[in-house]
């Protein structure tokens, strides 16, 4: 939460368990019943929106990004500029722990390519390969 300027509901990412800075990171985000999402997608059959997936993987490469920053990276937004070869493989539903997997492609300062791996219990039900930039926040007045 100190990297990322999400939050309820639309912070997706419970924790980053590893990192390698300039490297690779994995978050967890525990998908429960609770998730305000599920009361529309969908009634008496709840599934995680495959975008929803997306985003939690783009929030965990946000905070890979901004900790291979270190300091120049505090205070600073990522935006997504490209989303790449989704798939969807399984259905996310809750009571399923979501592994995160996401890794740098290509980094060239401000902005940087990704590959992200959703992954339950070691089997894959998502994959994608996204750009995203790093940027200050707008001005505020």
């Amino acid at each position: 939460m100190a990297l990322l300027p999400h939050r309820f509901p639309m912070l997706l990412v419970d924790r980053v368990e590893d990192i390698v800075p300039g490297v690779s990171a994995r978050g967890i985000k525990a998908v429960t019943i609770n998730e305000p999402f599920f009361a529309g997608h969908f009634p008496g059959r709840p599934i995680m929106p495959g975008v929803l997936i997306v985003e939690a993987l783009a929030q965990t490469a946000g905070v890979l990004a901004l900790r291979t920053l270190g300091d120049a990276g505090k205070g600073k937004l990522v935006y997504f500029m490209a989303i790449e070869a989704a798939k969807f493989r399984a259905p996310v539903e809750p009571g399923c722990l979501l592994d995160l997997k996401v890794a740098f492609t290509q980094n060239r300062g401000r902005v940087s390519k990704f590959s992200g791996r959703a992954e339950i219990a070691g089997k894959l039900v998502a994959e994608c390969s996204f750009t995203a930039m790093i940027a200050d926040p707008p001005e505020v007045g």
